[in-house]
């Protein structure tokens, strides 16, 4: 590492740390049914949420008018504190964008003043200020679909928000890894490729996660190896939907098939990536970053069978997506170790 590089770590490192932040805190949101508590959208009026109390009445009120509210919570005795607890955790997690917005851009304006960045770095700031920008967009895109007529946001939306946030924090946790590791390391040619693949998958897991959340699926068949009525794939799979492919992306069973399924085969990828790097010679931070990927997707293994023998309590599906996240820095990590 340069040491003029050192401050400009830290920076995209900070910039990681506030996106697990801010995934975890949108866990929570969603968990907790807070997502569709504010209806509009306001770069700078809503920064603060409502301080008094008729303006938190004048909030509940335009709540009112909208499907969750209208075909949900008006039969659940759903009152004013009720309403101020979920709007909270929507609020935050806007907070939280609004400052990885100000984390980004202030800093690197600085930095590009004091002529810190290379020219190869500055255009991947861009890049992740362009992603930053398009995640805010994809977050409205998403809620916007619960605020229609029906009140549950699209799963398609979600999923591509919540992939998207994964997917940013990766590109900005290699950029940081370019500055931090400037000297190439050996590449083998197959643990990479071995890896991308890896990673590919990994990715499709994350994305059937989002499938999972989005359509409540995690509270059926909530049982494991084996599906409901001791099957391997239930009847249901392939009866929800009018297609095989529909029930496959839409269905609820089909989707946590495919999602408690795709766990056996990320685990496969990664112990084979573990035991095809032991016919090679890797340094020492080659051979910790595989080893962590071992630990963590065993790990997230058994909290993904936890989560959902016990129907997705929200310490253990907010703990499942935590480390979800923890997989992907140690895959990302490993990846740029084999690549560069």
């Amino acid at each position: 590492m340069k040491k003029e590089d050192k401050s400009v770590i830290i920076w995209l490192l900070s910039g990681c740390f506030l996106l697990f932040l801010m995934v975890t805190v949108g866990g929570i949101t969603r968990l907790t049914n807070s997502g569709l508590s504010m209806t509009d959208w306001h770069l700078i009026t809503d920064t603060f949420p409502p301080l008094t109390e008729a303006k938190w009445n004048a909030a509940f009120e335009e709540y009112k008018k909208f499907p969750e509210y209208q075909k949900i919570n008006v039969h659940n005795d759903f009152q004013l504190d009720d309403y101020k607890f979920i709007y909270f955790w929507e609020w935050f997690h806007r907070f939280i964008g609004r400052i990885i917005g100000m984390v980004f851009i202030i800093p690197f304006v600085y930095f590009l003043i004091k002529k810190r960045l290379s020219g190869e770095t500055i255009k991947k700031c861009i890049v992740l200020l362009a992603m930053g920008g398009f995640q805010g967009f994809l977050g409205w895109f998403m809620v916007r679909s619960g605020l229609i007529d029906n009140p549950d946001v699209s799963h398609f939306r979600l999923s591509l928000h919540l992939t998207f946030a994964f997917i940013t924090f990766a590109y900005t946790l290699w950029v940081a890894l370019d500055l931090l590791y400037p000297n190439k390391a050996e590449v083998i040619i197959p643990l990479r490729k071995l890896a991308s693949i890896t990673l590919v998958f990994l990715l499709i897991q994350i994305i059937y996660g989002g499938f999972v959340a989005g359509l409540n699926a995690g509270l059926i068949h909530n049982h494991w190896p084996l599906m409901s009525d001791g099957q391997l794939i239930h009847d249901s799979v392939f009866i929800e939907q009018k297609t095989v492919f529909l029930n496959l992306v839409e269905g609820k069973s089909g989707v946590q098939f495919i999602h408690r399924t795709m766990a056996y085969v990320v685990v496969g990828l990664i112990l084979a990536l573990y035991f095809k790097s032991k016919k090679y010679s890797l340094s020492a931070i080659q051979q910790k970053g595989i080893n962590s990927l071992v630990i963590i997707v065993f790990i997230q293994f058994g909290l993904g069978v936890f989560t959902l023998l016990f129907s997705v309590p929200l310490w253990l599906g907010l703990a499942h997506q935590i480390t979800a996240f923890f997989l992907l820095t140690a895959m990302t990590f490993s990846l740029h170790r084999l690549s560069k």
